[in-house]
Parts: C-alpha cells; sequence; structure tokens
C-alpha cells in the first residue's frame, strides 16, 4: 500500500486533540514510514509576516499575510511549505502525487515574501510522521480514511470545513458517521 499524495480523514474515534478532525497530506510513504502535513488546522496566532520577520526575510508591502498552520506535532519549530505542482525550488523541491510539491527550504519563503514562489501554497510548523507500519496499523484500527487528494480541496476549502468536505468527496455524510468501529 503506497499512500503518498493521498489524504488522512482522522475518524470520529480519534481522541487525541493533535489529530482530532485532522486531515493529511501523506508528502512521503514507504517501508520506513510515513511523513505528512496537517492541512486544516490554521494557527490564528501566527501569519508568515511573523515567521517573515523573525527570519528577517524582506517582505513587499502589500503582500498576502497567509496564516501559518500546524502542522503536526513533530519538529514544531520547523517550517514545510506545501504547495501546488508550479513551483520547484532550485535547492531542493519534494515532488508529491496529485498535483503537489513540498519545499522546506528559505528560498520559498524568500520568493513568497516577494510574490512570486507558487500559485498556491500553504505553511505549516510541524510534521505528522508514524515509523514503519504504524501508519497502516492505525488504518487498521479505523483510527483514519484515506481519500484522494485534490488541490482544490487542500488550498480552497477553508480549514474549519476541510474535514467535512473531504468525507463528502468519499461520498460520506460527517454526521452519519460513529465513534465506534466494528469488524466483519
Amino acid at each position: 500500500m503506497n499512500l503518498e499524495g493521498k489524504i488522512l480523514i482522522a475518524m470520529p474515534s480519534m481522541l487525541d486533540p493533535r489529530f482530532e478532525r485532522s486531515v493529511i497530506l501523506l508528502c512521503s510513504h514507504s517501508d520506513k514510514g510515513a511523513m505528512g502535513l496537517i492541512v486544516n488546522k490554521p494557527n490564528r496566532d501566527i501569519k508568515l509576516r511573523d515567521v517573515l520577520d523573525q527570519l528577517e526575510i524582506s517582505a513587499v508591502p502589500d503582500g498576502e499575510d497567509m496564516t501559518v498552520h500546524y502542522g503536526g506535532p513533530v519538529e514544531t519549530g520547523r517550517g514545510f511549505v506545501l504547495h501546488t505542482d508550479d513551483y520547484k525550488s532550485s535547492l531542493h523541491t519534494m515532488s508529491v502525487p496529485g498535483g503537489f510539491g513540498m519545499t522546506a527550504t528559505l528560498d520559498i519563503l524568500e520568493e513568497i515574501a516577494q510574490g512570486a514562489g507558487p500559485k498556491h501554497a500553504i505553511m505549516t510548523l510541524g510534521y505528522a510522521g508514524w515509523g514503519p507500519d504504524q501508519l497502516e496499523n492505525e488504518i487498521g484500527q479505523n483510527a483514519w480514511l484515506t481519500a484522494d487528494a485534490s488541490p482544490n480541496l487542500v488550498f480552497q476549502v477553508p480549514g474549519p470545513q476541510m474535514w467535512s468536505a473531504a468525507l463528502e468527496s468519499l461520498g460520506i455524510d460527517p454526521l452519519g458517521l460513529s465513534s465506534a468501529a466494528g469488524h466483519a
């Protein structure tokens, strides 16, 4: 099973507040583990300008000031930019299936600050990570649903509505989900 470029949708039984009602885009997945970014949890207290100021990166005065998202509980001081695949860093961009790229180098922030860079982007602090077979076991325990990711869902649907929209993309009414799970 390779879930790279797919989204994970937390089931209602997910009680861990870090992942409750999360939508995670998986950037990598192999027999060594998985890494993804939570894309639906904006941190209303941190804006891109705050990060740029801290890194001493000058921004154009009227540039967009995007909200920084909580990307996951691992390395919460490290920034990651999930973006459309129209952008490739001169240093390193990880290509993610489904029309995405992920860049964790300063050059993307410098370009965004100047009004350049990718067409759509989400900056996160931290990421979600799983060791070998850990994610597969969690899926087997009904902690996550998986679905195809789309740039429209990830970049156009507001964070608070994304969990419901992701479920609806599977034909599931969020109100019909139970927190109790069974196995046939």
